[in-house]
């Protein structure tokens, strides 16, 4: 299920877990995420951002500019990762972010608000 990702990736921690729904969550101990697993029996239809409705992407803050580049280059070397751009000013600057898409699909922003 997707929360490995998170886990092994980013470093959070799973916080539940229900296999009848399926479902599990996981926590950075800030923020919680909920992830659906899809039936693979059925049809499965990737997120498209300009296609469907839904959600465009999620923002996470980070605290410095290292950990967004700590976290950038763990990012890169997962295997089931689309990168979308590495850490870039936003404008002129200082502040810092990159996007990238987890392997289920979901599209994210690592954000350091530059100060």
């Amino acid at each position: 299920m997707r929360q490995y990702f998170f886990v092994s990736c980013l470093g959070w921690e799973e916080s539940g877990r229900d296999e009848t729904y399926p479902r599990s969550s996981v926590s950075d101990g800030k923020c919680r995420l909920t992830l659906w697993q899809v039936d693979h029996k059925l049809e499965v239809n990737d997120f498209h951002r300009r296609r469907n409705i839904g959600l465009h992407h999620i923002a996470f803050e980070v605290a410095t500019e290292d950990d967004l580049s700590e976290n950038a280059e763990k990012i890169k070397k997962h295997p089931k990762t689309t990168i979308e751009f590495m850490p870039e000013l936003v404008g002129s600057g200082p502040r810092k972010h990159m996007m990238f898409q987890e392997p289920g699909g979901i599209r994210i922003e690592l954000m350091w608000p530059g100060s």
